[in-house]
C-alpha cells in the first residue's frame, strides 16, 4: 500500500491590499495544532510543505476565517511528492512547479495547489482550493489544473496515475478531473438560464485558447501586463452576466478589480517555455 497522509489546504490574503484574492498552499500537517516557524523546522520534523508559487507561511488566515483552513482530505503521499516536489520553493526549484512552469502564464498558486491535491483523488473527488477568495476568477482564466494540459497529463502518467485518454480533438484529456468553474456556473445558472450558461462556457473556452497562446521564443509578460490582460478578460464575463449573476458565479462584485499575479513572484516566475 502507498503511504497515506492527510493533505491540508490553506489560504492567506494575496499580495494586493484589498484585493479579493487568497494565496493558497498545501501541507501534510495541521498548523493549528503544531506550528513550524520555518521551512527548516518542517524538514526537521519530516513533514511536507508545498510552496505553490509563494513564500513560506507558518499559518493561514483570511478575513473569512482566522485559520485560513480550506479543507483536508487523505491521499497518497508519494503521489503528491511526485506531482509537485515538497519543501522546495517553486521560484527556484523546477520540480516544485508541477506543470505550472511559468507563473501567471500557465496558472497561479491555485492551480499548483490543486495539482498537489490531485493525490487525494483515490479517496473520492479530489480536494481543490475552491473555497479560496478569487478562485473562480483564477479557474475561469487558467482552469482547475492549469493550461499545460499535455504536460500535466504526462506528469500524472509518470507518477503512475491512469494514462490520459484521447479526447475528440485528439488532445490528451486528464482522467477523472473535474472543472470547478463549469460546476460553479452550472450550479448558479442552472436549468433556468441555459443560454447564458452556454455563452459563458463558450467565452471560457475562448479565454483559455487566448491565454494559453505561446509562440516560439515566447517570453512571459510582466505581472502588470498579465493582470491587465486578466482583468480585461474577466470584464468580458461581467458584461455577459450582469452584476448579480457575475457576483454569484465569481464570488466578488464585478466592479472590484482583481490582481491574480504577484509581481514579486512573477519576476522570478520560471523559465520561459520555448514553444508548445
Amino acid at each position: 500500500m502507498p503511504p497515506r497522509t492527510t493533505l491540508f489546504a490553506w489560504a492567506a490574503p494575496a499580495f494586493a491590499s484589498g484585493s479579493p484574492v487568497d494565496h493558497t498552499w498545501i501541507t501534510n500537517f495541521d498548523n493549528r495544532a503544531k506550528r513550524y516557524p520555518t521551512i527548516a523546522d518542517v524538514v526537521a520534523a519530516h513533514k511536507d510543505y508545498w510552496f505553490c508559487w509563494g513564500s513560506y507561511h507558518a499559518n493561514g488566515g483570511t478575513p473569512a476565517d482566522p485559520t485560513g483552513a480550506l479543507g483536508k482530505q487523505t491521499g497518497d503521499l508519494g503521489l503528491a511528492r511526485c506531482l509537485v516536489l515538497s519543501n522546495a520553493d517553486s521560484r527556484s526549484v523546477a520540480a516544485a512547479r508541477g506543470a505550472i512552469f511559468v507563473y501567471g502564464v500557465d496558472g497561479v498558486c491555485h492551480q499548483l495547489a490543486n495539482q498537489v491535491l490531485y493525490a487525494t483523488s483515490d479517496s473520492g473527488s479530489p480536494l481543490t482550493v475552491s473555497a479560496a477568495r478569487g478562485y473562480f476568477a483564477s479557474a475561469f482564466l487558467y482552469g482547475t489544473y492549469g493550461l499545460e494540459h499535455a504536460a500535466w497529463a504526462a506528469k500524472m502518467q509518470v507518477c503512475a496515475v491512469s494514462p490520459p485518454r484521447e479526447g475528440i480533438s485528439g488532445a490528451p484529456k486528464m482522467p477523472g478531473l473535474k472543472d470547478d468553474f463549469v460546476e460553479r456556473a452550472q450550479s448558479v445558472l442552472g436549468a433556468g438560464d441555459q443560454e447564458t450558461l452556454a455563452k459563458l462556457l463558450a467565452l471560457k473556452a475562448e479565454v483559455h485558447a487566448f491565454v494559453a497562446q505561446k509562440a516560439p521564443g515566447f517570453e512571459p509578460p510582466d505581472a502588470e501586463t498579465l493582470n491587465a490582460r486578466n482583468q480585461h478578460l474577466i470584464d468580458q464575463a461581467a458584461k455577459l452576466l450582469g452584476p448579480d449573476k457575475f457576483k454569484a458565479v465569481f464570488g466578488f462584485p464585478a466592479e472590484t478589480g482583481i490582481s491574480l499575479v504577484d509581481p514579486t513572484i512573477a519576476r522570478g516566475g520560471g523559465a520561459p517555455r520555448k514553444g508548445r
